[in-house]
């Protein structure tokens, strides 16, 4: 077959090139500790939009940092008792999006909750706060201050909040709360299941978010990680702080977290994809070591992969 990465064979071993910082571990339970110290204001917001099966809502809550974050709440009307839900994440740059793909999980008497990520393209507030860029991308917001500022740190930590919140809910069962998302959803997928473990059931589709250092050595570079290169070109342009740089990225390198993962993991990678190159999806997906499954995609890129979406609605109903 066509290759853009290494083998096959190869991809199925392959660990990962970006370094893990040595107080990862700490880094993230010091996180944690400050998410679930939050006060985080719920607010629903009825919505205008109306189905006869669920009820639509605006959701507000106060993350780390002090920002409030948006999602979209949609609960079913005749859920029998405590039900299943799941959250979803989308991808970068963009938003919750409508309700109408929602729906199909309501229908089935979930409750779902659509997360927008902070300062991208929804509702969410992005309180900044940061030294230096924040004028290509959020890879590498905060990156010259202290790692607790970094934005992604926040992100990973609004989906474990989220997730929190829907496992709170009386009409929700804790214990069956299952996760999706593609690209940037799939990279905040993984980042939900580790750090709430919880999660019963996660789905990423080829996660984004994972091993920079082998993103960068690729030459892949540009696109969604076109940052990287602009971060170096404007503030490192000799690389003389490059083993700095990757390391502190590692915070938040969702193939370190995976490790921590509960869930039954079901994933998905296309074998040309030049966006999230295959090969920094299986240093994360190679780490996960509770139940797990991959449907390997070998003529897909990174895009919509045939028949996926109905099988993530297959194996969420497992919930």
């Amino acid at each position: 077959m066509p290759l853009i990465d290494m083998p096959l064979e190869q991809l199925k071993t392959y660990q990962g090139r970006n370094p893990r910082p040595a107080d990862f571990d700490e880094f993230w339970d010091k996180g944690l500790a400050e998410m679930r110290a939050m006060d985080s204001q719920v607010e629903i917001i009825p919505s205008g939009f109306e189905t006869p099966f669920a009820v639509c809502g605006d959701l507000y809550f106060t993350g780390v940092g002090g920002a409030r974050v948006h999602a979209r709440l949609i609960q079913p009307v005749d859920a029998p008792g405590p039900h299943p839900a799941v959250v979803i994440f989308h991808g970068y740059s963009g938003s919750c999006g409508d309700w109408i793909d929602k729906l199909p999980y309501a229908a089935m008497g979930y409750t779902v909750a659509a997360l927008d990520c902070r300062g991208q393209g929804g509702l969410s507030e992005d309180v900044g706060g940061v030294v230096g860029n924040t004028l290509n991308g959020h890879i590498i917001r905060g990156l010259d201050g202290p790692a607790e500022k970094m934005l992604f740190r926040r992100i990973y930590l609004d989906t474990a909040q989220l997730a929190r919140i829907v496992m709170d809910m009386p009409d929700v069962d804790e214990t069956r709360v299952g996760a999706f998302g593609g690209s940037q959803g799939g990279g905040l997928t993984l980042a939900c299941a580790a750090l709430e473990p919880r999660i019963k059931r996660a789905a990423p589709v080829f996660p984004f978010l994972c091993d920079y250092r082998r993103v960068w050595e690729m030459d892949l570079a540009k696109h969604a990680y076109e940052e990287l290169r602009a971060y170096f070109r404007k503030f490192d342009p000799l690389h003389e702080r490059e083993d700095e740089i990757f390391t502190k990225l590692g915070y938040i390198d969702a193939q370190h977290l995976a490790p921590r993962i509960r869930a039954e993991v079901y994933m998905a990678v296309g074998l040309m994809d030049d966006i999230c190159p295959p090969s920094t999806q299986f240093a994360a997906y190679n780490k996960i070591t509770s139940k797990k499954s991959l449907e390997i995609y070998p003529d897909f890129g990174h895009e919509e992969l045939k028949g996926h979406s109905d099988r993530i609605f297959q194996f969420l109903r497992g919930l």
